[in-house]
């Protein structure tokens, strides 16, 4: 049966517990959204804090490969563009090497070979402003993301020598017909050499720019997968934060009437 006691109201004890869960709730909604994030404690969600984490640890490495690709694109295009130089050099070569071959009366043939080694050095030393004329090659390696085989992150390559030894016009010059004639043959097979370095260089651009476009749609899908886990819904923390607000004020009159239960047991002792 029940019974009535001034010592212990149990009655407003209940309410408070009630109350004191409403407003837990109602904390919870608030943070969630006033934060944006569904997970704001290790509490919250243990697991899903950690693999969020991860997704997180993973955007933040993909970012930076991709910065890095794009670090490495820029000094391939840097080469590009003087190879490019390079290549109009060996048609002024070509040009000067032509005219001398020429065996024109009057020519001059000492001012033309003056020419053609100052075009040689300019070659030499734009080679060497842009990097190469490395010995052997130059390498490139850029790392664009994590993987479960680290070596597979790595985009790496060597583009070929640039210098006129290499190019094969290092002992050529036209101070005598017979020597421009060769030497129109030699910057013939200089361009050939330089467009197989071009190739490597085009080839180079073409594979960071491929990395650079599935590193940025692996970003795209690892930050999905983390808001997925990690955000909070607005539509339902919304509603959440309106059923606790209720539940509030209802918890409140109902320890009001709670607490009015002791003063009713006075009555019967009057």
């Amino acid at each position: 049966m029940a019974s009535f006691s001034v010592v212990n109201n149990i009655t407003s004890a209940y309410a408070q517990t009630n109350l004191q869960t409403t407003q837990m709730g109602l904390q919870k909604a608030l943070n969630r959204l006033s934060s944006g994030y569904r997970i704001n404690s290790a509490g919250d969600d243990a697991a899903g804090l950690a693999v969020a984490n991860s997704y997180r640890n993973s955007t933040a490495i993909i970012a930076q490969g991709i910065r890095n690709a794009n670090d490495g694109l820029s000094d391939l295009q840097i080469k590009d563009g003087a190879l490019a130089n390079i290549s109009t050099l060996l048609d002024r070569l070509a040009t000067l090497a032509t005219q001398a071959a020429s065996g024109k009366v009057g020519l001059d043939l000492d001012a033309l070979n003056s020419e053609f080694d100052k075009v040689k050095t300019e070659i030499i030393r734009e080679a060497a402003v842009a990097g190469l004329d490395g010995s052997g090659g130059v390498g490139f390696s850029v790392f664009i993301s994590n993987t479960a085989t680290p070596t597979d992150g790595i985009v790496s390559g060597t583009i070929g020598e640039v210098s006129v030894s290499k190019l094969g016009i290092d002992a050529s010059f036209i101070s005598e017909q017979s020597d421009a004639v060769a030497a129109v043959a030699a910057v013939a097979n200089a361009v050939s050499s330089l467009g197989a370095v071009q190739s490597d260089v085009g080839q180079a651009q073409n594979n960071l720019q491929f990395a650079i476009n599935l590193a940025q749609s692996q970003m795209v899908n690892t930050k999905a997968a983390e808001s997925r886990i990690r955000d909070a819904n607005v539509a339902e923390e919304a509603a959440n934060m309106t059923r606790f607000n209720i539940l509030t004020q209802s918890g409140v009159a109902a320890l009001a009437q709670a607490n009015q239960t002791s003063s009713a047991v006075l009555a019967l002792l009057r």
